[in-house]
């Protein structure tokens, strides 16, 4: 299960934080976005084409921006500093989840021993929550493009997140022992990994989080959002496999393309 006491503990820490910001004034956007996932991780070889496109999923989230560049306070621009007029911050609670499989050339069809079933009756999902922040960079004005200067204004972001994982494991092998099904059983899995491998147990972990956008304009108080977003888990767990085998190098890690509504509040 999730730690809903840390999970309590850090939306306390953002709450405060919003407040601080909101008494200095600044404005804020709320959004929504929404994307396909494509999570990397121990299932499958490495660098696998089949792996890396077949092992996709969902992701949504609600964003929050401090808009640096604008007062809500007396409805006019702040101070005019390559800061405020360049930077946002954006806060994010997403959720992500996909579908495991080993794909690839050790599970294919002419491939017939016992350890190219076991490959192909694990199956999984990897669940996140994600809870996080990130700077985000325009190298155009923000100012310009609040006022219709140019209809599109790309960004580049740079964050943490801290990530609940809950994995889920599956296994249909038969190993002629009625014991199908159970992930407890090291039989029922690739009999090269070492005891203890497959582990479905939930957890938490820092991940960064670095992305590159655009925003398109759509109207006086809202924009179009378009994010490819790479993420970094410090921990290889999160998708409830951790072997040891030479590909095994990496912790998890996911690219996530995500488009989405902005709404400015003030």
């Amino acid at each position: 299960m999730l730690d809903f006491k840390r999970l309590a503990l850090i939306f306390c820490v953002f709450a405060l934080s919003q407040t601080a910001y909101s008494q200095l004034g600044f404005s804020h956007e709320i959004g929504v976005i929404a994307g396909p996932v494509q999570f990397r991780s121990d299932f499958g070889s490495r660098d696998d084409e089949k792996t890396n496109f077949g092992n996709s999923g969902i992701g949504i989230g609600l964003v929050h921006y401090i808009n640096f560049s604008y007062r809500a306070d007396c409805n006019c621009y702040t101070t005019d500093t390559y800061f405020n007029d360049h930077f946002k911050l954006r806060n994010e609670i997403s959720w992500n989840k996909t579908k495991l499989e080993h794909l690839g050339r050790w599970t294919q069809p002419d491939r017939t021993s016992d350890n190219a079933d076991r490959l192909r009756g694990h199956t999984g999902y990897a669940n996140n929550l994600d809870i996080g922040t990130q700077l985000e960079f325009f190298p155009l004005s923000i100012r310009s493009f609040q006022s219709y200067g140019y209809a599109i204004a790309p960004y580049v972001s740079l964050g943490v997140h801290y990530t609940f994982f809950n994995p889920e494991v599956i296994t249909t092998y038969d190993n002629g022992t009625n014991d199908v099904g159970n992930i407890g059983d090291p039989n029922n899995f690739y009999s090269i990994w070492a005891p203890g491998s497959v582990q479905p147990l939930s957890g938490s972990t820092w991940s960064m989080v670095t992305s590159a956008g655009i925003r398109y304009k759509v109207g006086r108080l809202s924009d179009i959002v378009v994010d490819l977003r790479w993420q970094y888990y410090f921990d290889d767990w999160v998708d409830g496999l951790n072997h040891d085998l030479v590909y095994n190098k990496n912790n998890d890690w996911l690219l996530w393309l995500n488009i989405g509504y902005i709404y400015y509040l003030n």
